[in-house]
């Protein structure tokens, strides 16, 4: 597996990266790959199926100058920014192995995120909901997936000195929830996960055996997918 810690400046670039990551590995003889990113602004993604009218409070965001996106891949609506630590894995889907269908790719993946994390922190990480990572009831990270025929995406975000009031002022109760969030505020809900992201990374990059540079970086096909995905509102707002 090969690994990429890379922020790019823009949420676009960012968004691009990991759908174009995913096109690599699916098209071309590329090898798995984990990456990593870490954004300095604020800004809003919607997953892929989401109404910005049910999820977002679209007057505040523009008020504020924090932009709404939308990803490629399902889950709910989440405030990217500072003291979040994004990743993505990119895997070869194996019709007999623990990538064969969604359920066992979140299981394969939660648990030894869990795993690494129980670990450093001497706590015991609860997997809730469809992909949620938990401490004492309460969320620190939330995933999702893309799969495509040869390969998958599999991404999400650890909460480690997030500014988690800001999510209560952007982002509405989620439309869907899971039974363990019991209609709680995201000020009830979500928590930080007390670890710095260089230690994380390591431990992450570790358990998956990542190491070395992908062969050819997609900029192209980031460049393109920025051009007729990420900077549409057609995209963005089509729900």
């Amino acid at each position: 597996m090969k690994l990429v810690d890379c922020t790019f400046v823009s949420p676009e670039e960012n968004l691009a990266c990991d759908e174009a990551l995913l096109e690599l590995v699916e098209d071309h003889d590329e090898d798995e790959i984990l990456r990593f990113w870490e954004s300095e602004q604020y800004f809003v993604v919607l997953g892929s199926s989401n109404r910005i009218a049910d999820e977002v409070f679209v007057d505040r965001c523009a008020a504020d100058g924090i932009p709404i996106l939308r990803r490629h891949s399902g889950g709910g609506t989440v405030l990217q920014g500072p003291g979040c630590l994004n990743y993505a894995l990119i895997l070869r889907i194996d019709v007999s192995g623990p990538t064969r269908n969604i359920t066992e790719t979140t299981r394969y993946v939660m648990s030894k995120h869990a795993h690494v994390i129980s670990t450093l922190i001497g706590e015991q990480v609860e997997i809730n909901g469809s992909s949620d990572l938990t401490l004492a009831g309460r969320k620190f990270s939330g995933n999702a997936q893309r799969r495509r025929l040869n390969a998958l995406l599999f991404h999400g975000t650890f909460l480690l000195n997030a500014h988690l009031e800001l999510i209560e002022r952007y982002l509405k109760l989620p439309s869907k929830q899971p039974a363990y969030r019991a209609r709680r505020t995201h000020g009830q809900f979500v928590r930080n996960v007390p670890l710095r992201p260089p230690l994380l990374k390591q431990e992450l990059a570790g358990i998956w055996n990542a190491s070395g540079k992908v062969n050819q970086f997609p900029y192209v096909r980031m460049t393109e997918l920025i051009r007729v995905k990420y900077c549409l509102p057609e995209w963005t707002f089509r729900l």
